[in-house]
């Protein structure tokens, strides 16, 4: 089925949050809600919902013009509007009656065939669809998306049994492709899947924390990193998500679950959480919550709740042995350890993750779908299954049997095997019956971990791998810490055009790490500036440039392929591509300045010729002067490929993936299209004012620098940038070639980085992953 126009009922958080987006995929959408009392505008709730969508950060809409796509209304005057959507999705407040009402009145107006879904999470299938027409029943599902919607990638989808499967696939195909979603399949259960585990996982590590006498802080420090799930643990989790929903979330499942779950045993609220809510402390949205800022004394000192006094005090990193063991062993280190972050660990994985085990195939058909949704859902590196496999099975079964808990069937299945395996270069999981199924991708997935594991890298270094992936394409891989840019990198780099030269058609750059790049590796630069060898990082630069350039003219297309952080000298690899096929949700910019730099492996150079052949900007040179100086020197990031695009970090041409998944395959086949009659872009020389722009720029500068809003280094950094995009000496009437701007850009470079400001600017950088302030 083709989905041309989307309509949402409820423009609370999650509705109005589903409808920006649908806009974000540049589907028409239509936004209503009730009429409020006592207010002459009608469609007040909706028109303010996206109103605050433009304003609130992290931003729902990709880019602000996606708010045009909305058409706003109230269920009284404009439910005709609704005639002309395939797909129209309830997500109003969780009461039965209303929703079934609301149900009849969609009915009476929808065209035939057009999809009606919910985004209920507490309520069955079953009884949503009672009373309704047989029409309407099979063009029904629920499709439960996770908040906030845009960056939240699981969508969960239950189908009843006269749900038309067509309507099934119509929509699980348009929330992959065209939402960038992972799509999951679920029974009609309480809490589907990720709820179902990822409560019970919150409530029993609170419980646990607080019966073993843990911090706050030792709880999230045991809960996150070495079980590879996000820093925030559990209570800062709990924070983030409001701590006044847990008692509607425990009285769902209450309601809901059979009376023998496991998970009603551990449902209770604790006396400290009701009253932390009834004092106010619910979390970021209110006064704190577990954690909280103090501002009384005119600083902002972080402060965690004391989980038997209730009292406050300065937070304080957690120091635990079982902690450092993990560092070294893993997550069997942190298990085996026997002080109480060790026995918390074991407590919480051996309920959590038997729990888990216990519900198959109640919640789901198999242990993907379980793995998907909590690594989607809850930001988990590895599911529930995973981590068994990672404890290995027989130390998960002496976990439970210590904790006096029994053994699931699917455990006792398992034995000795592991959930998955790899055999013959295909990754198996172990389904309910006891045998090895492939893992299938979706058709148009390509991803660069199964082609390692079945496959050697045609060249590997320290840092950087070359992959085959078929059809002539080789794909470029950085496996540095946080993918930063380092000698190794550009050395591969210039390996790979020898070996694409040669023998295939084309190169893409991507790798499947939580960000492409951070940019240069600080470490390594400041290390050689504070031994003084000035030539080596001089000889760095300059290779970097020279390696960027030959990419950028090798006699095959160059593909880029981000997703996640394009940082520094990662936004300056990008810059030097043929084409870039973007994820949706990538983050990109040249951000030197808030080091004391400027960017040095061709950044400025790209970003100069970019503007200048820009058919939209003004005449002459000192816009697109201009242009860059603004982007640059406020270390400008694009929050998404649509941002990137009005920077011209991405040029109006280059493509954008909205599935992650997808991100590979694309990017191949953008390569693939290039790469019939290629040839490589010919030079661009510019002509640049010189002092003139230097001068004008140099007037902005002084007057943030008066105003405080500039420091002293900045405003050495911004002139250094200001002499470099003027073109220096150079007068309007002469030509730069890039040789000449590259020469420009290392000189100006190699000035900064002699500069002490700047080398404590890096190191602070280094050390807090924050820009320092002189």
């Amino acid at each position: 089925m083709e989905i041309k126009k989307v309509a949402v009922i409820g423009a609370g958080v999650m509705g109005a949050g589903i409808a920006a987006h649908i806009s974000n995929a540049g589907i028409p959408v239509v936004l209503l809600d009730i009429v409020p009392k006592g207010v002459d505008n009608r469609n007040a709730i909706a028109e303010g919902a996206v109103q605050k969508m433009l304003k609130v950060q992290p931003a729902p809409f990709m880019h602000k013009r996606n708010a045009r796509l909305v058409t706003t209304g109230n269920i009284e005057d404009h439910m005709e509007l609704l005639a002309e959507c395939d797909w129209i999705i309830e997500a109003v407040i969780e009461r039965l009656d209303i929703k079934q009402d609301l149900y009849r009145k969609i009915d009476s107006v929808r065209k035939p065939g057009s999809v009606v879904s919910s985004n209920t999470s507490t309520i069955p299938l079953r009884d949503l669809v009672a009373e309704q027409t047989d029409a309407f029943v099979g063009d029904f599902m629920i499709t439960h998306f996770f908040n906030p919607p845009r960056y939240m990638r699981l969508l969960e989808i239950t189908a009843g049994e006269k749900t038309r499967a067509d309507a099934v696939m119509g929509i699980r195909d348009f929330c992959d492709r065209s939402l960038g979603k992972g799509v999951v399949d679920c029974n009609d259960t309480p809490g589907f899947i990720a709820n179902r585990i990822g409560i019970f996982w919150i409530q029993v590590a609170i419980l646990e924390a607080m019966a073993l006498g843990l911090s706050v802080e030792e709880a999230d420090a045991v809960m996150g990193r070495p079980l590879g799930i996000p820093k925030t643990g559990v209570f800062g989790l709990s924070d983030l998500v409001g701590i006044d929903l847990m008692p509607h979330l425990m009285e769902s499942m209450q309601r809901t679950l059979s009376k023998d779950d496991p998970f009603l045993a551990k449902s209770t609220i604790p006396e400290l959480v009701s009253r932390m809510i009834a004092d106010g402390y619910t979390g970021r949205k209110g006064k704190g919550g577990f954690y909280r800022i103090n501002r009384t004394a005119g600083g902002k000192v972080k402060e965690s709740i004391d989980l038997v006094s209730g009292e406050y005090n300065p937070s304080r990193k957690a120091q635990l042995d079982s902690l450092q063991a993990s560092r070294q062993g893993g997550l069997k280190a942190l298990v085996n350890h026997p002080d109480k972050g060790g026995q918390y660990a074991r407590r919480v994985l051996a309920q959590v993750l038997g729990y888990a085990a216990s519900l198959i195939p109640e919640i789901a058909e198999n242990i993907l779908a379980v793995d998907e949704a909590m690594k989607l859902g809850y930001a988990w590196k590895y599911g529930p299954f995973e981590l068994i496999d990672r404890l290995g099975g027989s130390l998960f079964g002496q976990l439970l049997e210590s904790e006096g808990l029994s053994l699931p069937p699917l455990i006792q299945l398992a034995a000795e095997q592991s959930f998955y395996r790899v055999q013959d270069g295909q990754l198996q999981y172990l389904d309910t019956s006891g045998i090895y199924q492939d893992v299938v991708r979706p058709e148009g997935v390509l991803l660069l971990s199964d082609i390692k594991r079945r496959s050697e890298p045609l060249a590997k270094n320290g840092s950087a791998a070359l992959w085959d992936i078929g059809d002539g394409v080789v794909c470029l891989e950085y496996t540095s810490k946080m993918n930063a840019m380092d000698p190794d990198i550009l050395a591969l780099m210039r390996e790979a055009i020898g070996i694409v030269s040669k023998e295939y058609k084309a190169l893409v750059l991507h790798n499947e790490g939580e960000n492409y790049s951070v940019g240069a590796n600080l470490g390594l630069l400041l290390f050689a500036a504070n031994i003084g060898t000035w030539d080596q990082i001089e000889e760095m630069v300059e290779g970097g440039q020279q390696t960027y350039k030959a990419l950028k003219y090798a006699p095959f297309p160059v593909i880029g392929a981000p997703a996640g952080m394009a940082l520094g000298g990662g936004c300056e690899t990008l810059l030097h591509c043929d084409a870039v096929q973007a994820h949706a949700e990538t983050y990109i910019g040249l951000v030197e300045v808030g080091v004391g730099l400027i960017p040095g492996w061709g950044g400025c150079k790209e970003m100069l010729q970019r503007w200048m052949i820009n058919k939209r900007r003004p005449g002459g040179p000192m816009p697109a002067v201009i242009k860059c100086f603004e982007t640059i020197s406020t270390a400008t990031v694009a929050k998404s490929a649509a941002e990137a695009k009005d920077y011209l970090f991405f040029r109006p041409d280059d493509g954008v993936t909205m599935n992650r998944d997808r991100l590979l395959a694309d990017a191949k086949s953008r390569a693939l299209a290039l790469a019939d009659g290629y040839q490589p872009p010919q030079p661009i020389e510019i002509s640049l004012p010189g002092p003139t722009a230097k001068a004008a720029m140099e007037m902005a500068v002084k007057g943030f620098h008066l105003a405080g809003k500039a420091t002293d280094h900045d405003v050495v950094v911004a002139m250094a940038l200001a002499e470099m995009l003027s073109g220096g000496d150079t007068d309007i009437t002469e030509s730069l070639t890039e040789d000449d701007l590259l020469g420009l850009e290392r000189e100006v470079f190699m000035s900064l980085i002699r500069h002490p400001d700047t080398l404590d600017r890096m190191e602070h950088m280094l050390e807090t992953g924050k820009p320092l302030r002189n």
